[in-house]
Formats: C-alpha cells, sequence, structure tokens
C-alpha cells in the first residue's frame, strides 16, 4: 500500500470539486497529504464547510472565461497536481443544437483544461515533477447520438492528454486521464424523476434501461472509485503510466 501521506508538501487545484467526482478527488488527495485548491459554484456555506475540511482554499471562477482562468492560476500559486474536473452537458439533435451551448461546452470541458495546464505546467519543469489528471468520459472512446459537443471535447481530452504526455515526458509529469461511465453523482440522481416522467418507467426501470443500459455491470461508479485511481497516478508506483485513458465504465467500452 501507500506510504502514509506521500503527497505531503504538493499543492493540488482540482476543479469542478465542490460536488461529485470532483470533491471525491479532492477528498482522497488530502487523505494523502495534498494542499487542496478547490474550484467550482454552490451553496457559500457548504463551500466554506469543505474549505474547513479540507483545509483548502477556493476559486469560484467561471473556467468559460480565460481571465478568470488566469486570475485563478496566478492565486492558486505553485501547482503540481493539476485536476481538470470541470464540465457540462447538453442534449439535442446536432441540427437543433444552440450555438451557445456548443461554446459554453467546448470551452469549459476541452479549452479551460488547455488553459490551466499552460499554465502549471511552468512550475512543474520547474520542479522536476507534475501529475496532470483528467476527467475524460466513456465518450472519450465511443460516441453517442445528441451528444454533438460533449463526444467532440471528450474526444479532444483524449487528445489533449497524450499530447501533454509526450511534451512533458522528460521532465518528470505525467499526464493521463480517466474515463468514467456514468457516476453515482447528485447531478445524475436528480435526473430520474425527469426521465421517470419522460419515459412513464418506475425508478428502477430508469436505471437498469436508460442510465446502465451500456455498462455491463449494472451498477454506477463510484466517485470514490474514481478518487483512488487519481490517488494511485500520482504516486511513485504510477511514474511509468503516461498518456494513458484509463476507462472505468463497468465494460461499456469494451463492446
Amino acid at each position: 500500500m501507500f506510504q502514509n501521506r506521500f503527497l505531503d508538501g504538493k499543492r493540488a487545484l482540482v476543479t469542478g470539486s465542490t460536488s461529485g467526482i470532483g470533491l471525491a478527488v479532492a477528498r482522497a488527495l488530502h487523505g494523502e497529504g495534498a494542499e487542496i485548491v478547490l474550484n467550482g459554484f454552490g451553496d457559500e456555506s457548504e463551500i466554506a464547510g469543505l474549505c474547513e475540511e479540507l483545509s483548502a482554499t477556493h476559486s469560484g471562477a467561471d473556467l468559460t472565461d480565460v481571465s478568470q482562468i488566469e486570475t485563478m492560476m496566478a492565486e492558486a500559486g505553485e501547482i503540481d497536481i493539476l485536476i481538470n474536473n470541470a464540465g457540462m452537458q447538453h442534449v439535442a439533435p446536432v441540427e437543433e443544437f444552440p450555438v451557445e451551448k456548443w461554446d459554453q461546452i467546448i470551452a469549459l470541458n476541452l479549452t479551460a483544461a488547455f488553459h490551466t495546464a499552460r499554465l502549471a505546467v511552468p512550475h512543474m519543469k520547474q520542479a522536476g515533477w507534475g501529475r496532470i489528471i483528467t476527467t475524460a468520459s466513456a465518450h472519450s472512446l465511443t460516441a453517442s447520438p445528441f451528444k454533438s459537443a460533449y463526444v467532440a471535447a471528450k474526444h479532444g481530452i483524449a487528445g489533449l492528454t497524450k499530447t501533454l504526455a509526450l511534451e512533458l515526458a522528460e521532465h518528470g509529469i505525467t499526464a493521463n486521464c480517466i474515463s468514467p461511465g456514468y457516476v453515482w453523482t447528485p447531478l445524475v440522481e436528480n435526473q430520474i424523476p425527469d426521465t421517470m416522467k419522460a419515459r412513464g418507467m418506475s425508478r428502477d426501470e430508469v436505471i437498469d434501461k436508460v442510465l446502465l443500459a451500456k455498462q455491463p455491470t449494472k451498477k454506477f461508479v463510484q466517485p470514490e472509485e474514481i478518487g483512488a485511481l487519481a490517488v494511485f497516478l500520482c504516486s511513485q508506483a504510477a511514474q511509468n503510466v503516461n498518456g494513458a485513458n484509463w476507462s472505468m465504465d463497468g465494460g461499456w467500452t469494451a463492446e
């Protein structure tokens, strides 16, 4: 097993970390000693509680705005571990897909990861160590209808990860992405009632026939599982894991 607190002295920025996957990753890294910088929106009192729990600082930067990203990175200081997790989704046929939604999804899910990486890398190079981990998706490896912007962005993340891995390999920096299927988060759970109503299904039917239809295990990925994988990718044991796209989808992309 890992040595206790092996990330002592490392600072980790986790975007989209006030709930869901990002929060689970932040907690996992904090558990190994990393200093945490949270990013995301939410109730101010809840965020204050998270900052106290994790001894963290918080940035409410809107990552679709380059100037806000630059301010966040400057205020965060020297980042050793960059977790690009912030994202959003919109579903519509391509001919009806709102142009502003396309722009927003590409900006948040893909372009923001480029900006945070370009600003974090100089310190990582100077330190001779760094970890860049991005939450991709099963949709970085396959596609679904009506998700043109999301699929395009996640395929882009896979390519960006490979490029970063090649550029930074000789500097002690690795870049990898994690591609989960459906993850049990409040965002997913809150979609169930509307889907039940729209499709005339029971809760169990929505889970089995809609949400988990493509996951052979018929189990949701748990956020804590992604956190554990992120911790591994930060470890010495993973120093030669570079440019990889780690599927965590119950076998979805094995088909």
